[in-house]
């Protein structure tokens, strides 16, 4: 495994692969830099790497699309697999097998070093010098509710007796220089956390990690367990601990080569408007709530700080690539502790997280002595949905033989246009629908329930129907195979 450090190392392994653009002209950071950004997904370009914010006062740069698929069309998960430590042309079953793996690891703590000489600590702001007016604070979308300062980083937070720290990313919109607020919504993770600072008439300490190693909002914006410590399962994911130093303000412990720290407290009530934002299903938001208030009472950073955006909208953006692959792991990690025989799971990019691919191994039959496809799939739902498996906000999941690679988009559209029977060979259950997901009524979205679909698209045994491949991989012999590719330039 690969460890960055931080951001910055991040950004060089990107430049050696060509992966990364660098734009010296003035971009503005007033929707400017987050168009150019959702443009780099749309075309699957490089990154945008600005190093000359138009409202800038301090040397700040900004970076869009940090996990965005990658324009190298050999190595598409490139962003994604040195985010978790693994080499730039690893596929997608190798990813989410390695998040699954570091599920049941040993935790591996953070390790706390000396604030002095820290790369977090460089700049320090106190009362009223920590103010965000110091910062270009970028504006995604048009339509939002306002200057979105928070879109790839990281809040740190803990519980009242401290037995649970958690690393999450929610969005966060600036109101002014010395107040934010954000989504805080239980059942997520920070949400809880709050509830509980709340029901004791406390404001929850709370510190905004902006960089730091590209594991940190990777595992911040995938799916764990509750009372589980991002912090310990970045260090197995790793092979290393984190470092981290002492906020100035609490006693919360933020990653050392962070480049922008804040941090402040979180108010008991729900006291603004936030929202609305453009949403993961492609769509603008016309949602606003009232959420909580972030105070702004410190705030540190380095030298020339490099803040992430991510343009978040039509596929395929970091919600897709990096909580999509989450999800999938842990479908992946709850049917093979089922005992279910599951080569991998995928939730395609382009399907903007609404489809779910569970791929078997050919001999799952011998597996499941007795048991057809139809019981199979019923097995596969039953854990996905009744069992403490992860179906919320999933409405439709295929399930297919392993023969098809479910991250390659051609692949897996000619699978379900063959394999699926066009009205039978489906099961249903109830899950959480979100009031943007279109697919589903009005009713549905409104009540937040509406129906979870299995397809069964197995095909039949060898000897009951089973045909094989038309394919150049598998309608070929070998040593012709390796002929036509040796002469393919000739």
């Amino acid at each position: 495994m690969t460890h960055l450090a931080d951001l910055r190392a991040y950004l060089d392994a990107l430049a050696a692969l060509g992966d990364l653009k660098t734009v010296d002209r003035p971009v503005s950071a007033d929707l400017e830099a987050a168009a150019h950004t959702r443009r780099s997904y749309e075309l699957r370009a490089p990154a945008p790497y600005f190093t000359n914010i138009a409202e800038d006062r301090i040397g700040m740069r900004m970076f869009g699309a940090p996990v965005g698929v990658s324009s190298r069309t050999d190595m598409p998960l490139a962003r994604l697999a040195l985010s978790v430590g693994l080499p730039p042309d690893t596929g997608a079953a190798a990813v989410v097998d390695h998040l699954v793996r570091t599920r049941d690891a040993a935790p591996v703590p953070p390790r706390l070093v000396p604030s002095a000489g820290a790369p977090c600590k460089e700049n320090v702001l106190l009362g009223d010098a920590a103010t965000l007016d110091r910062f270009a604070i970028p504006r995604i979308h048009e339509k939002d509710g306002g200057d979105y300062l928070n879109t790839w980083g990281v809040i740190v937070a803990k519980t009242p007796d401290g037995a649970w720290t958690n690393w999450s990313i929610t969005r966060i919109m600036k109101l002014d220089g010395k107040r934010m607020t954000g989504l805080v919504i239980p059942p997520q993770h920070l949400g809880l956390l709050w509830q509980a600072w709340a029901e004791r008439g406390e404001p929850m300490p709370y510190a905004l990690v902006q960089g730091g190693s590209p594991a940190i909002p990777f595992v911040a914006g995938i799916p764990l367990p509750r009372g589980l410590d991002e912090a310990g399962y970045i260090g197995a994911l790793q092979g290393a601990p984190v470092d981290v130093v002492r906020c100035e303000t609490s006693d919360l412990e933020v990653p050392a080569h962070a480049e922008v720290v804040i941090e402040g407290h979180l108010s008991v009530g729900r006291d603004s408007m936030e929202g609305p934002f453009g949403e993961y299903a492609g769509y603008a938001s016309t949602h606003s709530s009232l959420q909580p208030v972030f105070s702004v009472e410190a705030i540190t950073y380095r030298n020339e700080p490099v803040w992430p955006i991510v343009a978040e909208g039509r596929p395929a953006d970091e919600y897709h690539t990096v909580t999509g692959t989450g999800r999938a792991a842990n479908v992946l990690h709850a049917l093979r502790a089922a005992g279910l025989p599951v080569t991998t799971v995928w939730m395609p990019f382009a399907a903007a997280m609404h489809w779910t691919a569970v791929t078997v191994p050919e001999n799952w039959r011998s597996v499941l002595p007795g048991v057809d496809s139809t019981e199979f799939v019923r097995r596969i739902g039953e854990v996905m949905h009744n069992s403490g498996g992860p179906s919320a906000m999933m409405p439709v999941t295929f399930v297919l033989d392993d023969d098809v690679d479910p991250s390659n988009e051609a692949d897996l559209l000619w699978a379900l246009a063959t394999r699926l029977h066009p009205q039978d060979k489906r099961q249903a259950w109830s899950a959480v629908v979100l009031p943007f997901q279109t697919c589903f009524t009005d009713e549905e979205r409104k009540a937040m329930r509406g129906p979870s679909v299995l397809h069964d698209g197995l095909l039949p045994a060898w000897g009951e129907g089973r045909m094989h491949h038309a394919s150049f991989a598998q309608a070929y012999p070998e040593e012709v195979r390796r002929k036509v590719v040796a002469h393919w330039d000739d």
